[in-house]
């Protein structure tokens, strides 16, 4: 069984709490934030936090608009592209439905980050030590046989969590009850080859934020396709590099053999004495500081005792 949510968007409040239930859940802190002209706050997911209600204004007829509220997360994708760049295994797709992450072993190349069709992982930029950060699951609490934090705090039910076999046929039960309350649609049922997260909505997806071109097939055909290409590029490139510094040495070797000849031919070529040792170099350093200079006055020595007072007598 894999587990799942699916997220009622004609149901949602925008009351935040499920926002504030991950936060306690994950021991998040506070970002500090403001008053913009959005209601959406913490304006994006960050570091600190990891599932956040995002609100829109959305016409629903000539003279009137209407709030929806969606609750952004990890969509937990059935073949993560995140999964599928990391080349050191940091982010794993667990048999039970989550994506994990596993900071021991992140080396912070932020492939996740570039990788992910949803804009999600995020890293943790003022930190000395920063790694990337996302929702789990509450893949602790799953092991306790709990639900996610999001999930038992939402009063309005508007986030069910469950087996996602289930939460899909629930999806099209509803949308097949009423057609006139939603678009006939599950976000995510199909969309790069399926998330753990599905959603209903009254609205176009793509009027609340919703990536509207993403492929239905896995992502992980594309990017391993390129990924799986790094070890021969990266041993290409060193032997590449070490051809072309054997070959540098060899030519100035060759440039300096050519040179030497040269000297010998023109009767030019000077005979290297052997390196001096220390003390030699410190002896010939004393001599040259004592000894006069070729074709300089001789100094005379300094007077002695005796020829001083001779010239005061």
């Amino acid at each position: 069984m894999s587990y799942g949510f699916l997220i009622d968007t004609t149901k949602c409040v925008g009351c935040r709490g499920c926002q504030v239930a991950c936060k306690q859940c994950n021991d998040l802190p506070a970002d500090r934030t403001g008053f913009r002209a959005i209601r959406t706050n913490p304006p994006d997911l960050t570091a600190n936090t990891w599932s956040l209600v995002e609100f829109y204004e959305v016409p629903k007829s000539q003279m009137r608009l209407a709030w929806r509220f969606v609750k952004r997360q990890c969509m937990h994708c059935l073949e993560p592209a995140c999964v599928s760049v990391c080349p050191v295994a940091a982010l794993q797709k667990t048999a039970a439905g989550p994506v994990i992450y596993d900071a021991k072993r992140c080396i912070g190349c932020r492939y996740c980050m570039t990788a992910c069709p949803f804009n999600v992982p995020r890293y943790d930029w003022q930190s000395a030590t920063p790694l990337v950060h996302k929702c789990d699951m509450c893949v602790e609490r799953l092991a306790k046989g709990e639900t996610p934090a999001c999930a038992k705090a939402c009063l309005t039910g508007a986030i069910t969590f469950g087996d996602r076999d289930a939460l899909l046929t629930e999806a099209h039960r509803r949308i097949d009850g009423q057609p006139a309350r939603y678009v006939n649609h599950v976000y995510g049922e199909y969309e790069v080859g399926g998330t753990g997260v599905l959603y209903l909505a009254d609205v176009a997806f793509a009027s609340i934020g919703f990536p509207a071109s993403l492929p239905l097939y896995p992502l992980p055909a594309k990017t391993w396709a390129v990924m799986s290409l790094v070890p021969g590029v990266a041993g290409g490139a060193a032997a590449l590099m070490a051809f072309a510094y054997l070959l540098t040495r060899r030519q100035r070797a060759m440039a300096h053999q050519a040179s030497e000849e040269s000297l010998r031919g023109a009767g030019l070529a000077t005979k290297q004495s052997p390196p001096q040792s220390d003390l030699e170099i410190a002896s010939q350093s004393s001599f040259a500081t004592t000894a006069p200079a070729a074709g300089a006055d001789p100094v005379d020595p300094p007077p002695s005792d005796e020829a001083s007072k001779e010239e005061q007598g």
